[in-house]
């Protein structure tokens, strides 16, 4: 069975296993999603009634798309504006496409079994072991040119530059 879903003011055509990539949709990687916006939907060459099916996703990811270089100019005014842009964007497996009743179901047992994942993930993190030590510091790096530092820590004044000539000045341009 397919459906034609509209979301982030785009339209796709789905079915069940497929994955897509839409704009930034709110959840995190795990999460199972239901497009609510169904446009068409069929099997075959026969159509149903898009208000009775739903289209249930898992969120794959939460990505960046391609940079798109923005280039602005203007002839003969010397003008040039460069910016670049990354589109926010999910990533979803499309799980099911089908009646509403049997996606109600479906879905529960669905998020059972993540659950059950983050017990495990939460009881790995606590047989690590302690967290590791900081490193020793390093020394300062050396003083930059023109301060010097004094046994007791304190910066002494830095050097000033010898006044140059006047005399010579004027003797070149002669």
């Amino acid at each position: 069975m397919f459906a034609v879903v509209r979301t982030g003011g785009k339209q796709y055509r789905v079915a069940a296993g497929d994955k897509i990539a839409v704009e930034k949709l709110a959840g995190d990687a795990g999460d199972t999603i239901t497009l609510g916006d169904v446009l068409l939907a069929g099997e075959g060459e026969k159509m149903e009634d898009a208000g009775k099916v739903t289209v249930s996703a898992e969120i794959i990811a939460q990505a960046k798309s391609e940079k798109v270089t923005v280039f602005k100019k203007r002839r003969r005014h010397n003008y040039r504006r460069k910016n670049g842009h990354r589109q926010q964007m999910t990533l979803l497996r499309i799980v099911a496409v089908g009646d509403s009743k049997a996606e109600t179901k479906a879905a529960p047992k669905k998020e059972a079994a993540p659950k059950a994942d983050d017990s495990a993930d939460k009881a790995a993190p606590a047989s690590k072991p302690a967290a590791k030590k900081a490193a020793p510091k390093k020394e300062a790096a050396p003083a930059k040119s023109g301060t010097h530092e004094t046994e007791t820590g304190k910066k002494a004044p830095a050097k000033k530059a010898a006044p140059k000539k006047a005399a010579a000045k004027t003797e070149d341009k002669k």
